[in-house]
């Protein structure tokens, strides 16, 4: 066991980032008693290969799968999503039959707003099959994922911040958010953290409570906060929606301690 840890906490980040950005998260995280877990996942910040490019949305399931396999087998596991990372999250544990003792998701990417326009769908999905590799120009900008200046400025400084995807990446996107609702029976009896931003201008915040509406768990919790942009962890009061999550890990925690007794 890692010593003196109380959980593994396994931070599966978003589109248009990477690990990172998530630095002062991950050390209030070990100062509260965690082993952090955070990678760039292929095609975004330092990793190899091709930026905004994958072959398979399974590529980052797969990755997710090794970083839980990993993880110290006395210690609880609970994987943190945000945005395309909470997608991720939700597939693997659909498809993979991956196990851990909890998930939280911060403002998963169930459905996007402004997103391509019909035309521009129809084009993506020619070039998927005979240019899968062509990318686009991101129309994302700091100011629409935080409200916090210091974070915009940052972002807007940041090398490591991708600005374009393929069309093999964002048909990929497209199909796994699909694939999400198709296959909400098959996300596992787990407990479930919903976290939203009620103000959020990148992500669809009612397809957010619409698939915790009909996702099956014997526990589930969902909390929206109004004013918060995409980011919650990034918004000036952050440490509000990491006290939820830090409530619900220790929640967590105590029923397995008390089952290990059992």
């Amino acid at each position: 066991m890692i010593k003196d840890k109380l959980a593994t906490i396994i931070v599966v980040h978003g589109a248009f980032e990477h690990s990172g950005r998530y630095t002062y998260l991950v050390e209030k995280l070990q100062r509260d008693g965690f082993h952090v877990v955070i990678h760039d996942l292929p095609g975004q910040g330092k990793s190899e290969g091709l930026k905004g490019h994958i072959r398979s949305f399974d590529d980052y399931l797969h990755k997710v799968k090794e970083w839980v396999k990993a993880a110290d087998p006395d210690l609880p596991v609970f994987l943190l999503g945000h945005s395309m990372g909470g997608l991720i999250v939700v597939r693997t544990l659909q498809k993979l039959g991956v196990t851990v003792d909890g998930v939280i998701l911060s403002s998963p990417a169930f459905g996007i707003l402004n997103g391509a326009s019909k035309p521009m769908a129809a084009l993506s999905r020619l070039l998927n099959f005979v240019w899968p590799s062509f990318r686009v120009n991101s129309t994302l900008q700091p100011e629409s994922i935080t409200t916090n200046p210091q974070v915009i400025k940052r972002d807007h400084n940041d090398p490591l911040i991708i600005d374009k995807v393929s069309v093999r990446w964002y048909n990929e996107f497209q199909r796994s958010i699909k694939k999400a609702f198709k296959n909400v029976d098959k996300f596992p009896d787990v407990p479930l953290l919903v976290m939203q931003s009620g103000d959020d201008l990148v992500v669809d915040r009612l397809k957010t409570y619409q698939w915790f509406h009909e996702v099956k768990t014997n526990e589930k919790n969902y909390k929206e906060w109004p004013g918060f942009y995409h980011e919650l962890f990034n918004e000036a009061e952050w440490q509000l929606p990491y006290m939820y999550l830090y409530n619900f890990v220790q929640q967590q925690m105590t029923k397995h301690q008390t089952q290990r007794r059992d």
